[in-house]
């Protein structure tokens, strides 16, 4: 019989094994930390006091302890720790000591998942159970039952909620929420490094309506944040709420110690410089972690990379651990699915689990002991909030981050610095985005009728209204402007994806049990969910057999083949208007709004092992239209006008390069913002790249672009030329050229673009 190995035992052997020393790039450890507490406040009630005590807890940590007084005060605030720092008692000790003193006081917690909203729910109730006091918390989502709603509505002192369910359910039936508006006194808002880009913006006229409402019921509530790392909490924390807010940063609890390991695959095609695939990598990592029953954590980028490593690893230890020792967790998921998958973490049957960053937020899933990142995962935020969920406490924890051969992983592999001593990205929204905001004005018109000259947040309303009115929309009457719709706004407004309806999927593999065993946004259903795509879901393989794009319905059947699918994207792009333009020696930049065509064109079938094409089809689907901000880099015709060849293969190098340097620089997902080259430009017939939001009317991400192409160039360049091909390789031009000059073709325009001075200042464009 095997003997089973600690983690430290397994620590050693890869520091000192050939196999795995030899791609060990750098080790870096984080000491542990001892905790800094201080007593807990004269004035908690003793219930409350007790309640503490029961659970263990007789001080508080140094930013427990100046959350509670700053609320208690009547300020904002938000609160910036790592992950597991005790951040839930920050806003649950001033709200249980309010409703206390206060019994008809409310407060209304905001999470961005349901996960972390029932998570919450559990640990609120627990501390309310031992008070022994008549506080009721509730959650309110797409899940509660239909009985229990009213009871919520009119009995909850503290409701649990989503962004979502706030925005389509609570806001626009507020005449039934009278009592929870007239004593709001507190609103919570977790994981605030969440809300940036489209979803933030959204979120932020979400709290526009909110605080309106609250106007109009005379409550003003205090509002509570709290954030892991980034590098402008208080800023986001102010966009966001529209109200000063106070930063509180004085971490106090405790860590174990944390060993960081920057993980590269062997090179297995030299003049390629092509890796072995992380995939593959991170499955041998996992499969020696989970054979002596570590638990693990293994996070991939995508739905598609959960589904394959899934299949991997289960494969593998189906014979010793159980088939339910692993499981996946993304969104997509039901419910009832993921609930299960949290139990089984906590209590320990469940020894490994395969997630997307869905479980990057704070969801209680027990004392993990090794993360696997596959790949790095777009932000150095992110791969904190990653790295946060091993090792809680006072225990030694791992985590290995496996390198792909993308040019954004091998950046980061090779320069650990960048990563150690940089701090953590700057999230950006845009809430007065035309569309994302007219969208909010109609929803907060159904809610309350404007009156002429109010403000919706810090935006003036008046063109807007008036367009409103224009449009049917809305009719004036006097000094008020009403909705004068039958239909209600809300519901045909997502606050999370650019398209409005995402496509079900539906599993017919039974016919006496059709069911829905997912969902998917339109924009990603085009290149997963066609018809012949294989749709991966908890390890098993469904192939689409009809994708009804008319209903958004997509009816899978699960198969057992060895290959998944992947699509291509052909993108069309003009600029409609230009309203941002600087002219430099080697060509220009602007800045302005763009109409995008993209239509899925074919599909590959791509071997599971081998990562080989074992063949091909055609996509039939309607193209879909977008209008957009983009920024864009033209250059003068002289830098090749003797190789159009050339001049193509380095504007293609030259973009992919960029593809990945872009979303570090702007702190999105990388699917936010896209980046397309084109030869001939059809507004002004120049070599061009274009960046563009993918989002209608953009949400600021490429304005920032614009801001900081430079920077975002040099970047790039820097990427490249540290590359350690020759030619160009996969990993930093994205191609395979035979082509001697590919790479200095690469390098040569991106300096053309740095070395350059401005040849006239910046020029606005009416």
């Amino acid at each position: 019989m095997k003997v089973r190995r600690s983690l430290q035992d397994l620590m050693k052997e890869m520091k000192d094994s050939e196999p795995f020393k030899q791609n060990i790039v750098h080790w870096h450890t984080i000491e542990e930390k001892e905790a800094k507490v201080e007593s807990l406040p004269i004035n908690i009630s003793t219930e409350l006091k007790g309640a503490l005590q029961k659970r263990g807890i007789t001080n508080l940590y140094t930013h427990q302890r100046s959350a509670y007084e700053t609320a208690m005060k009547g300020k904002s605030l938000v609160a910036v720790t790592p992950t597991a720092s005790g951040k839930t008692l920050c806003y649950n000790l001033p709200v249980l000591q309010t409703i206390i003193n206060n019994p008809h006081a409310r407060a209304l917690y905001m999470f961005p998942t349901k996960a972390l909203a029932q998570d919450q729910k559990s640990e609120i109730n627990e501390i309310i159970n031992e008070t022994g006091l008549d506080i009721n918390s509730y959650t309110y989502d797409g899940d509660t039952p239909a009985n229990i709603r009213q009871k919520v509505r009119r009995a909850g002192h503290v409701v649990i909620t989503n962004p979502d369910m706030l925005h389509s359910a609570i806001l626009p039936h507020h005449t039934k929420w009278v009592s929870l508006f007239e004593n709001l006194k507190f609103v919570i808002i977790d994981e605030l490094h969440i809300y940036r880009g489209v979803f933030g913006s959204h979120v932020a006229n979400v709290i526009r309506r909110l605080r309106r409402i609250c106007r109009f019921y005379g409550s003003d509530p205090i509002f509570i944040c709290t954030s892991a790392t980034i590098a402008n909490p208080l800023e986001l924390a102010e966009k966001l709420t529209e109200k000063p807010v106070e930063l509180i940063d004085n971490n106090g609890a405790p860590s174990g110690r944390k060993h960081f390991v920057f993980y590269n695959p062997p090179i297995v095609n030299k003049p390629l410089n092509i890796r072995r695939s992380s995939t593959l990598e991170a499955r041998k990592l996992a499969s020696i972690l989970l054979e002596n029953k570590v638990q693990t954590i293994i996070f991939a980028r995508s739905r598609v990379r959960v589904e394959i490593l899934l299949t991997y690893l289960q494969e593998l230890v189906k014979h010793k651990l159980g088939p339910k020792a692993i499981r996946g967790y993304r969104g997509g998921y039901l419910p009832t699915e993921r609930r299960e998958i949290e139990r089984g973490l906590r209590s320990g049957e469940i020894y490994g689990v395969v997630s997307t960053n869905a479980l990057e937020l704070g969801v209680d899933i027990g004392q993990l002991q090794v993360c696997i990142m596959n790949g790095f995962p777009g932000t150095i935020a992110s791969s904190w909030q990653q790295a946060g969920r091993a090792g809680r406490r006072h225990d030694e924890s791992l985590v290995i981050m496996v390198a792909s051969s993308s040019p954004i992983d091998q950046y980061v592999i090779q320069n650990p610095d960048y990563f150690f001593e940089r701090s953590p990205e700057t999230a950006r929204i845009q809430p007065d985005n035309l569309i994302i905001l007219i969208d909010h004005m109609k929803c907060a018109a159904f809610e309350l009728p404007f009156h002429a000259g109010e403000r919706f947040g810090s935006f003036e309303t008046e063109e807007v209204l008036e367009y409103l009115v224009e449009e049917r929309v809305l009719f004036q009457n006097g000094v008020k402007y009403y909705w004068m719709n039958d239909s209600f706004p809300a519901h045909n407004i997502s606050l999370r994806s650019a398209s409005q309806e995402n496509v079900v999927i539906i599993d017919q593999s039974d016919v006496a049990n059709v069911k829905v065993i997912g969902e998917m946004d339109q924009f990603s259903a085009m290149t997963l969910l066609h018809e012949e795509a294989i749709y991966l879901h908890q390890g098993r393989q469904f192939q689409v057999e009809i994708l009804d794009w008319e209903e958004k319905k997509a009816f899978v059947r699960e198969v057992d083949v060895d290959y998944f699918t992947d699509a291509n994207l052909a993108v069309e792009l003009k600029v409609i208007q230009q309203d941002k333009q600087r002219f430099l020696s080697a060509g220009e930049i602007g800045y302005g709004d763009v109409s995008v065509v993209a239509m899925a064109t074919i599909f590959k079938k791509i071997k599971f092992e081998t990562h080989e094409n074992i063949g091909s089809g055609p996509i039939t689907l309607p193209e879909a239209e977008l209008h957009t901000s983009s920024t864009w880099f033209s250059m003068n015709d002289t830098l090749f006008s003797d190789n159009k060849e050339r001049l193509e293969q380095g504007l293609i190098g030259s973009a992919h390069a960029l593809r990945h340097i872009a979303p570090l620089f702007v702190m999105c997902d990388p699917q936010d913002i896209h980046v397309v080259p084109q030869v001939k430009a059809a507004h002004n017939e120049k070599p061009t790249i274009f960046f563009y939001d993918r989002y209608p009317g953009g949400v600021g991400l490429s304005e920032k672009i614009y801001e900081g192409f430079e920077h975002v160039l040099k970047e790039a360049l820097g990427m490249v030329r540290k590359c350690q091909c020759e030619q160009g390789c996969p990993s930093c031009i994205g191609t395979d050229t035979s082509s001697e000059t590919a790479k200095s073709d690469v390098i040569k325009i991106l300096s053309s673009f740095i070395s350059n001075r401005e040849t006239s200042g910046e020029k606005y464009v009416h």
